[in-house]
């Protein structure tokens, strides 16, 4: 059967671009530092950390996870998975003594059957050349009552990413594709798992902090209907299905 969810880019095309913005990636991101952050506060709300669990983050980028979820739960135990080996610099020399592990691509995870508790994966399908693969793979590393918290950007945020990217700059998306959330959520239960709760977040991503405030009391208003989709990040809280 055809793999409708192809992309026309390979995994290495998407490590070469991180390689490549890997000395900028911080700097970039503390523009719009609240924006940025957000990820990992509603990470944390609904990951549900408890002593001695096993963590995978992947893509873990500079590992900035590792502050959240550390404070959440000191007791857990997290692998930071990364395709590029820029970024894991980046992150050493901000988080000295994190577990780091790189990996070739996104279809083939260097982790045995059952190992993980939680899966953070954060803005990280949309990159993916093969994102069925990429979520069974998920599915296989995962224990049976696993718990997945990831995001990604909607097809709505195309235009308002090129836009900001052709202003302002920054580091860029490299290869990419934005998912409608029902492509995300088909893809979910093909791969076995089993949609909790699906979320839009960030209506107003830079701006005054009142502005961007006002935005998002305004989506927690519209959750559940197509205006949610307007949010530049979507969640996704699942829980393994098989």
């Amino acid at each position: 059967m055809k793999n409708k969810h192809l992309n026309r880019w390979t995994d290495h095309d998407v490590e070469s671009h991180w390689d490549k913005v890997a000395d900028i990636y911080v700097r970039e991101n503390e523009r719009v530092q609240t924006a940025h952050d957000q990820r990992f506060r509603e990470s944390i709300y609904h990951i549900k950390l408890m002593p001695g669990m096993k963590v995978l983050n992947i893509s873990s980028r500079d590992a900035e996870a590792e502050d959240y979820l550390k404070k959440q739960e000191p007791d857990c135990q997290i692998i930071h998975a990364e395709i590029s080996a820029g970024l894991m610099q980046v992150a050493q020399k901000f988080r000295p003594g994190i577990n780091q592990v790189k990996i070739n691509g996104y279809s083939d995870l260097p982790f045995t059957n059952g190992e993980f508790h939680r899966i953070l994966t954060l803005e990280t399908l949309e990159h993916v050349a093969d994102p069925v693969r990429f979520l069974q793979e998920l599915s296989r590393v995962s224990k049976t009552d696993a718990r997945m918290v990831l995001s990604c950007p909607p097809a709505t945020s195309e235009l308002p990413y090129r836009l900001y990217t052709f202003l302002f700059g920054g580091h860029g998306e490299g290869p990419h594709r934005f998912l409608r959330s029902r492509e995300v959520k088909e893809m979910l239960a093909d791969t076995g798992w089993k949609l909790i709760s699906h979320k839009g977040a960030i209506l107003v991503p830079v701006g005054p902090e009142w502005l961007q405030k006002a935005g998002e009391k305004l989506m927690d208003k519209v959750q559940g209907s197509f205006l949610a989709e307007m949010g530049i990040r979507q969640f996704y809280i699942c829980e393994k299905s098989n």
